[in-house]
């Protein structure tokens, strides 16, 4: 097979990348296509936020999701990797409203629709940016197939999707308490809110009774917030109060009366055992209140201020009206006392500000009946969490869930799909826009003015990113698909949502597996975050390194689920690696000018060969169940250690030999050896083995080849086992010299003793190895012990043992002097270490640390002198 041109001396990523890009997607190679006579196997990317950019938790996720679509596409499967992004309502709103504030402008000022054109504009500006990035990782997603989560596709399936449920009453509008965010003036989802303890105070308060009794003491760790109570519950059971239920306290500073109620959401022994009651601003108060018909009256505005009702301390932040309160209560004698308290605060995931629960009026979606069908998927197996343990988030989730919060009070996003008439006050949802009123007629129409959850479009993305809700051809083949590859952090944002999805609308799960990957974290692993500076660009690391080593140190051992620590020292490894492979290569394809037939084999090919067997069959178990951690570290074992430094090395003695036949089956092995793992390694490392690819000759793409399986190998265990007994002499032949200094280049004879169970001729077969690996002028192959010279040197392992004659490896008498002078240093090492350690003065004062160190330093020279005591010995 003719080669190319000849290879550079060095791999430089930084020339290769894009242009080898660039064929792959000109060349349609990334092209999902439907094939009734292939098994499909389809990913779709979880979308990033459309304003984004590349982070090391995208890097990594895209990584993963490309090795397995590499795999499966050279393993033969109809595959397809769709790509997306994400429109992000709150993020990206939040970009175009700090970008008008610059110009002085504010979304009021511009309206609805303007403010739109600027965003779409935004869009197109930015929305590339990071679809760009993820073409330098390597990503090999069908691009022509590329979503949007508000593109026309995608909208018609959510409102195809709201209006379904909107119909079956499993979409709802109501007052409930949201966790809304001041700071983005939006409610968000549970899912969306970070807890992190603060440490605060607990103030205790006394309400008085009506009557001007002693009434009662209830503990808040929000004071601020006893303006909006209406009431104050008791345990029913609670001696300690029965007297005052039905009757009615004092509420200070607002100088009304609320009533006292019983309810056995009031735990005895909490606190006082009685309970302010803050209905509009705590969501078991809220319960509460719905039971007794206690008012609900919102004391802060959408800024987190408070309301006109609050009096004098209307327009105050929160804390300001706190200090003021607690102030004004201590006053009136009615501050009982404070206590240091620490306590979980929610906080918004996108910004980072306090949330405040609040009574609203918002869309939910009804959860109960969507989760039991996706619990039971999951519990039933239909659905599988990899690794399993991640099930437990999810059933943890899913068991517990309330109510989604579907609606945002935000401008870009999905508009919901409800329209109200003003003269009849008619409601109509619909997905497309009513002209008039559908009761009585009226032009006077007008659409809610709430946007959906990102996540409701996203929870749609297996299925509505292949056509739904028309029936194509692609959502007939490709869906279900096959899995998912994502973060343990969104399984409850995310997954979740598209399981009880894809089972609602689909009738069908969409996905068979949720592979789960961990956080990429620092070298110190702490998470990454603009807080710490402590975040990496992975297109920086990409301009340095490459994009090969970045994927490579991203996944090289890290077990399934595990959170990775990431430094620059992975990166240079995996690119030593690659620099390994590609010096290996070079070498390689220099040597296979000439005939190339399997008609005769050396010992060593038999060998390479059974092993790329071996390897290829644990390598295709490995990625099957979506171990790449472990199939990445096996295969850079492997390519390392058994194939450059010890395969390219025994296979020289054919390959330069005299017997032709030995040589032409050395070159077919090293050409079937370097092309089965560029293969092997192209999912993971696909620029790096694309270029040497193509200078061994070969047509078309390696991405495009078919994956190797270890029947196409010329196997022998046997032979195998042979090369991997001489292989051990001679490993254990190189420690003997080693351990005595001798040059690589002094030349010894060596005399082996086969073990037992081992075969003679197979040593005698690789006396060549010995010759060039284990420097031995000449080998021969004895039959006992007694057969070896007197002073030679043993070397003991479990295919035999080696005998190399002492005089041929060193000089006798110049050794032993050496080592006299040797062993006359080390004791003085010794006596100095053991005078300071026996200065009672030394240990008394010293740094414990630097005691410790001379302790240890003469237990390490008191071992080495034994050892050179014994070498001596063995000289003399």
């Amino acid at each position: 097979m003719e080669n190319k041109i000849e290879m550079a001396k060095t791999y430089e990523p930084q020339s290769v990348e894009s242009r080898i890009y660039e064929s792959w997607e000109k060349s349609g190679a990334f092209a999902g296509k439907v094939d009734r006579s292939k098994k499909p196997f389809c990913i779709v990317m979880p979308p990033p936020n459309v304003t984004g950019q590349l982070h090391m938790g995208h890097a990594l996720d895209n990584t993963l999701q490309d090795i397995l679509t590499r795999y499966h596409r050279m393993k033969g499967d109809a595959t397809l990797w769709l790509p997306g992004t994400d429109h992000a309502s709150i993020a990206t709103e939040v970009k175009i409203v700090e970008a008008m504030a610059k110009e002085g402008l504010t979304k009021n000022d511009l309206g609805r629709d303007a403010f739109l054109e600027r965003a779409w504009d935004w869009k197109r500006q930015y929305g590339g940016r990071i679809v760009q990035q993820l073409r330098y990782m390597g990503s090999s997603c069908d691009w022509s197939r590329e979503r949007f989560t508000m593109d026309e596709g995608c909208s018609r399936a959510v409102l195809e999707v709201f209006v379904k449920l909107y119909n079956e009453g499993l979409i709802y509008k109501g007052q409930r308490i949201v966790n809304w965010c001041p700071h983005d003036k939006t409610a968000i989802s549970d899912a969306e809110v970070e807890y992190e303890e603060q440490a605060s105070h607990l103030w205790h308060i006394r309400y008085p009774a009506e009557d001007g009794g002693e009434g009662v003491v209830v503990a808040t760790t929000r004071p601020e917030t006893m303006l909006g109570d209406t009431g104050v519950a008791v345990n029913p059971e609670d001696e300690r109060y029965k007297h005052l239920v039905g009757k009615n306290v004092m509420l200070p500073l607002r100088n009304r009366s609320i009533p006292v109620v019983a309810d056995e959401y009031v735990e005895l022994e909490f606190g006082t055992g009685a309970v302010k009651m803050t209905p509009a601003h705590d969501p078991n108060d809220f319960e509460v209140a719905k039971r007794h018909d206690l008012v609900i009256e919102r004391v802060m505005n959408d800024d987190g201020t408070m309301t006109d009702a609050c009096g004098k301390y209307a327009g105050m932040t929160a804390m300001d009206c706190r200090k003021a309160v607690v102030a004004d209560l201590e006053a009136l004698g009615l501050l009982v006392k404070i206590e240091d308290y620490s306590h979980n605060v929610g906080t918004c995931q996108r910004c980072g500000h306090t949330i405040e629960p609040l009574a609203s009026e918002q869309w939910f979606v009804r959860m109960e009946p969507l989760a039991k069908p996706a619990i039971e998927a999951v519990r039933n197996g239909s659905i599988r969490f990899v690794p399993e343990r991640f099930d437990k988030n999810y059933f943890h989730w899913m068991e517990n869930t309330r109510d989604w919060c579907i609606s945002r009070q935000l401008w870009w996003g999905h508009r919901i799909p409800v329209y109200y008439c003003d003269d009849c006050g008619e409601v109509m949802c619909m997905a497309d826009a009513p002209h008039k009123c559908t009761k009585c007629g009226s032009t006077n129409i007008r659409q809610d003015e709430d946007v959906l959850d990102t996540w409701f479009s996203s929870a749609l993305w297996p299925f509505s990113t292949l056509g739904w809700p028309d029936k194509t051809e692609e959502l007939d083949f490709f869906y279900p698909t096959t899995c998912l590859v994502t973060g343990y952090d969104i399984i409850t944002f995310w997954v979740s949502r598209m399981i009880f999805s894809g089972l609602a609308y689909m009738n069908e799960k969409p996905f068979s597996d949720v592979i789960v990957h961990g956080l990429v974290r620092d070298s110190q692993g702490r998470k990454m975050s603009k807080s710490l500076g402590n975040g990496v660009d992975p297109i920086e690391v990409i301009e340095k390194y490459g994009a090969d080593a970045l994927r490579f140190s991203l996944v090289f051992g890290v077990a399934p689920g595990n959170d990775m620590r990431y430094s620059d020292e992975k990166v240079e490894a995996a690119r030593n690696f690659a620099n390994k492979l590609w010096n290996a290569s070079r070498y390689s394809i220099m040597n296979l000018e000439g005939e190339e037939s399997p008609e005769k084999l050396s010992l060593a090919d038999k060998w390479i060969l059974t092993r790329l067997a071996q390897v290829t069959k644990e390598i295709t178990e490995h990625l099957d169940s979506y171990d790449t951690g472990i199939a990445a570290q096996q295969l850079y074992d492997f390519v390392w250690t058994e194939f450059c430094d010890w395969y390219l090395e025994l296979s020289k003695s054919a390959m330069y030999g005299e017997d032709k036949a030995l040589a032409a089956g050395a070159r077919y092995t090293l050409r079937k050896a370097i092309t089965s793992i560029l293969k092997l390694l192209h999912p993971f490392m696909p620029f790096l083995t694309e270029e040497i690819y193509s200078f061994l000759g070969n047509d078309g793409f390696i991405m495009l080849s078919d994956w190797p399986k270890a029947e196409d190998f010329e196997g022998d265990a046997q032979a195998a086992s042979d090369m991997e007994g001489i292989m051990d002499i001679i490993k254990a032949v190189r420690v003997v010299r080693v351990e005595r200094n001798v040059p690589a280049s002094k030349k010894a004879r060596i005399m082996l003793l086969p073990a037992a169970d081992f075969d003679r001729e197979s040593i005698e077969r690789g006396a060549i190895y010995f010759e060039r690996l284990a420097s031995a002028s000449t080998v021969s192959v004895i039959d006992s012990r007694s057969d070896a010279p007197k002073n030679a040197v043993s070397a003991v392992c479990v295919a035999g043992e080696a005998f190399l004659p002492l005089e041929e490896l060193v000089d006798i008498s110049k050794e032993i002097e050496r080592l006299k002078k040797e062993i006359l240093n080390i004791e003085n090492e010794i006596k100095r270490a053991e005078g300071k350690l026996n200065n009672q003065g030394f240990v008394a004062k010293a740094p414990a640390a630097v005691v410790e160190a001379e302790r240890v330093k003469l237990n390490k020279n008191t071992a080495l002198k034994e050892s050179m005591l014994q070498k001596l010995k063995d000289f003399e």
